[in-house]
Formats: C-alpha cells, sequence, structure tokens
C-alpha cells in the first residue's frame, strides 16, 4: 500500500530536517524517513561510554549557523518555540602549547590584540588591520551562505569590477598559509591561525583556502561559539519538534533503497522492507554525489560520472569521547577551561605542516591533530553532577598506506589510548583514575554512521575551490537539483556552503517554495 504524503525526506542530518520544516510550517505534509535508530547524522548527542553521560558524537559547536536567519530572524520558532538554546563562551578558541604557554581567541578585538601582544607587538598590531579586513568581509561572505549560490562566473566577474572585489578574489586563490605570512611572523601566532583553518579538515596550504581565514576569524569574533544546551543533538530535536507540531511525521530505522523517478519526475520513495511513499510535491534527499546512480535511476550517466569523482578530503577524522570523574586540569592553568575549542600545540610550524602531509600519503602523523573540548565546562546537563566530558578529534587517513579500511577495526583502540597518552602532556589528570569510560569512531565507523560522510569526511567532500560554491559539489548539483530529475532536491554537507552546522536546507527550501509557486519571504516575515 503507498502512503502519500506532500514532501518527503530521505535522511535526518540537520540540513533535511530543516528544509523539511520549512515546509512542514507552512502546511505541507511532511514524512522524514531516517535509516538509524537516531536522528540528527552529524548533529546528534548520544549516550556513548556510560548512563547519564551524553556526548555529541560528530559536531559539537555551532559557529556559521549564528548568522543564518533560521536563528536570527527565528523564523521557524526553533528558540522561542522549540527549546533550542545556546551558551556562547567569551573564549571559543585557544592554543595551548606544549611549553605551557597559551593564545586565546576571544571574541574581543582588544583581548586579543592583548593575547597576540603577549608574542609579538607587531603581530599584534598586525592582528587589529586583519581583524577589519574580516570584518569587512563578513556581510558579503553571509550574503552568500544561506540560499542557493549564485553562478561561479558571475560572482567573479562581479569581483573584477572593483579594487576591493579583486583584491577579495586575489585571498579566496591564495592558500591560507600564504597570507598567514604575509600578516604574522611570530610563529606561535602562525601557528594559532593556521590551526584554527586547519578545522576546515585540510592543510592551511592547500591552494583556495585563503578565504576560509577570514570567514572563521570574523563569524567567532562577532557570533561566537554556539554551544547548544543539552548537546548538538538539541538542534535536531527542536526542528523535529517544529516538524511534528505542524503535523509531520518521523521514522527511524525506515532504510530507504530507491527513488523512483516517472516521466522525468521523482514520485516515489521505496524502502528496503517494502515500504512505498509518494510525494506530491518534492522529494528532499541527503543522497552524497558518489551515491546517486545507487538510489535514482535513469540520471544522465555523464551528470554521475563527473559527481562519483567528486574528492573528499584526505583529512578524515579520529574520534575519542570520555567520561570522567572530574573536570579536565591543564598544565596551562585553570584558564584554558574558559576555552570552547582547545588545539593542542608543538610550536613548531615545519613539523604542524609535516602532519598534513603525512595524512595525505597514507601515514599516521608523528605530532597528532589533536583539538578537544569539555561540553561540560559550558553545560553540566550532559554528565551527572560533578562529573565531566571529553570530545577530542585528530585527523588521520581513511585507508592506513599498506592496509585495508578494515584496518582501522583493529587498530582504533590503541590509537585512542595513544591519542589520551598524547593528550596527558598537556593535562595532568588524563589518567585511567580518572576515566569511566571511552569511545573512540574511526573514519571506517564515520562512513558507516552516516553516508554522507564518504571516507570518514565530515564534510561530505572537500573544500578545494574547484568544489565551492556553485560548483559544490559539481557544476550540474550545485543548486541542490538534479539534471533531468524534476522535483529531487539535494541536501548534505557535500552540498554549498560546505560542512558544518550552517543550517544550508534553508537553500534547498527556497528552491522549492520557487518551484512551488510560494513566496518564501513572506512565510517567514
Amino acid at each position: 500500500m503507498t502512503q502519500k504524503f506532500d514532501i518527503v525526506a530521505v535522511g535526518s542530518g540537520h540540513n533535511g530536517l530543516v528544509a523539511a520544516a520549512y515546509l512542514a510550517a507552512v502546511g505541507k505534509r511532511v514524512l522524514v524517513l531516517e535509516r538509524n535508530a537516531w536522528l540528527g547524522g552529524g548533529v546528534v548527542t548520544r549516550e556513548l561510554t556510560a548512563p547519564g553521560f551524553r556526548h555529541d558524537q560528530h559536531s559539537v559547536g555551532h559557529i556559521f549557523i549564528q548568522a543564518n536567519p533560521l536563528l536570527q530572524k527565528d523564523e521557524l520558532k526553533l528558540l522561542s518555540k522549540y527549546g533550542l538554546k545556546y551558551e556562547y563562551p567569551a573564549i571559543p578558541m585557544m592554543s595551548v602549547f606544549d611549553d605551557g604557554s597559551t593564545l586565546a581567541l576571544y571574541r574581543d578585538r582588544q583581548k586579543n590584540y592583548e593575547e597576540i601582544a603577549k608574542f609579538s607587538k607587531r603581530d599584534a598590531d598586525s592582528y587589529l588591520k586583519f581583524s577589519e579586513l574580516a570584518a569587512r568581509y563578513l556581510p558579503m561572505l553571509i550574503g552568500t551562505l544561506y540560499s542557493a549560490p549564485a553562478p561561479v562566473g558571475a560572482s567573479y566577474a562581479m569581483m573584477d569590477q572593483s579594487r576591493e572585489g579583486r583584491e577579495m578574489f586575489a585571498t579566496m586563490m591564495k592558500s591560507g598559509w600564504d597570507i598567514i605570512l604575509e600578516w604574522f611572523e611570530h610563529e606561535k601566532v602562525r601557528l594559532h591561525f593556521a590551526r584554527m583553518l586547519g578545522e576546515n579538515l585540510h592543510s592551511p596550504e592547500e591552494q583556495g583556502s585563503g578565504i576560509g581565514l577570514f570567514m572563521f576569524l570574523s563569524f567567532l569574533e562577532k557570533y561566537g561559539m554556539g554551544i547548544p544546551v543539552g548537546g548538538s543533538g538539541a538542534l535536531t530535536a527542536a526542528l523535529v519538534r517544529c516538524i511534528e507540531d505542524h503535523g509531520g511525521t518521523v521514522l527511524t530505522e525506515t532504510d530507504v533503497s530507491r527513488i523512483v523517478v516517472r516521466d522525468g519526475r521523482a514520485r516515489t520513495v521505496e524502502t528496503s522492507d517494502g515500504q512505498i511513499f509518494e510525494a506530491a510535491d518534492g522529494i528532499i534527499g541527503a543522497i552524497h554525489p558518489h551515491l546517486l546512480r545507487k538510489y535514482i535511476d535513469g540520471i544522465d550517466p555523464a551528470v554521475t560520472s563527473i559527481a562519483e569523482k567528486t574528492k573528499t578530503s584526505y583529512c578524515a577524522c579520529f574520534t575519542v569521547h570520555a567520561s570522567l570523574n572530574e573536570k579536565l586540569a591543564f598544565k596551562a592553568g585553570d584558564h584554558v577551561q574558559e576555552a570552547a575549542f582547545v588545539e593542542l600545540l608543538r610550536p613548531d610550524t615545519m613539523r604542524f605542516r609535516r602532519s598534513f602531509d603525512e595524512v595525505r600519503y597514507g601515514q599516521i602523523p608523528r605530532d597528532p591533530l589533536i583539538g578537544l573540548i569539555s561540553p561540560t565546562n559550558f553545560d553540566p546537563s550532559r554528565a551527572p553532577a560533578g562529573k565531566a566530558t571529553l570530545h577530542a578529534w585528530d585527523y588521520v587517513p581513511y585507508q592506513i598506506s599498506g592496509h585495508a579500511p578494515e584496518y582501522w577495526d583493529e587498530y582504533k583502540e590503541r590509537y585512542a589510548h595513544e591519542l589520551i597518552g598524547e593528550m596527558g602532556n598537556y593535562i595532568s589528570n588524563l589518567s585511567s583514575s580518572n576515566i569511566i569510560g571511552v569511545h573512540m569512531d574511526s573514519p571506517l565507523d564515520m562512513e558507516r554512521t552516516s553516508a554522507s560522510f564518504q571516507r570518514g569526511d565530515l564534510h561530505g567532500i572537500a573544500g578545494y575551490l574547484y568544489q565551492f560554491g556553485a560548483h559544490r559539489p559539481t557544476p550540474d548539483l550545485g543548486r541542490n537539483t538534479v539534471p533531468g530529475v524534476d522535483r529531487f532536491y539535494l541536501v548534505g554537507p557535500f552540498q554549498h556552503p560546505g560542512g558544518g552546522v550552517f543550517g544550508a536546507g534553508r537553500a534547498t527550501a527556497m528552491r522549492m517554495f520557487d518551484d512551488l509557486k510560494m513566496d518564501f519571504q513572506k512565510s517567514f516575515r
């Protein structure tokens, strides 16, 4: 028996939920299908280590969604009605060096000046000019993030019309490392900004990464690091409440096997257990470009061939979650607890850059690229009273040289304890007496958890310049649709603007509103 809805969404990642929620809010009958027993894709909070300890399995800090009208204007009432709440630490990020020195990135520009001046007065002066330039770029960046991207050629032609535009174009072409060398001299200051950019899952030396440096800085200064109260999954929960409050249905453990296209239009969704769901108005699909051919018949082979060649990042993710008897004690001092993201660094730019190269060539880096957060510092509700949690991440190859990807199943526990040992150089109480339980996810585990995380890339595909904007993931698919398949709409980290928590399903919803002859702006004033 076929069940009928207006909109069917395949996958419950936050982008798909955002798009579905906008349609539900205007009265569309919405169905969301999720193959896992839990909802949220990469935006999920689960008890991974011990009862009462709630861990963000993937995303933990929500930066770029903060400027999205979804939150800024509370278009779906996630904040005012559906329980979403954020904490914003005064220090979004801090570099902690193995000699005990620290360099904090505050939301306050003057405090950042003072932090950098501890190492170099010249770099501090440069920072004021650098951050002012980033602030000028910010409105232009925001204008491109939450709706369908403009055609690449038109964008470049527009930038070429002014000196400022040409300067921005040059910034986009350069590597972040090139820009860091232009602006800063001290090794620790350079490392501080290089590691910040490295959170985009690639080396700061990648050409075309330069604009990301300005984007990270400007967002962190203006909007901060949003830590969702109750866990990253609180965003997912608010979106689900919104959908269900408007009459929508959300099903877990429902594995989609095929999207049926008839007469050039996506019509129905079929599941592996034989259920059929008809979509009168459209189907939203969190389907990775590598997998389109598997799920949808009849797509032009030229489209799927290019889609299957999209590149994932060579920086796959390895995460370690721990439940703790007491909060972390940093050797550098208790002030480190005030920072959201903590980057553990040796003050050696050559060794830092070499770590990315080793990952690129399938090697485990000799100097791990470890970042961490203890969310319970800002949200004690995530653990029993007096207890704490740790979320640490590192960049590793999906396939270690000389081994099949499945080698991670054998190696991951040992590697997790190697990382805990490395963190012990910076943290005095990360010992067996403090650690209650540990959970680790290898790149292979990431891929198993979500098909959007192919080869352990939490951003879906790499953020290379040719996979950017309207060309993300490909020029054919960059505006959230598939040529030749009407009323099918793509969402996911592999679409513009990229991985991370952007709430980018808003752009997909806007495209659907246009096709359905509805006025998005009037609906969400």
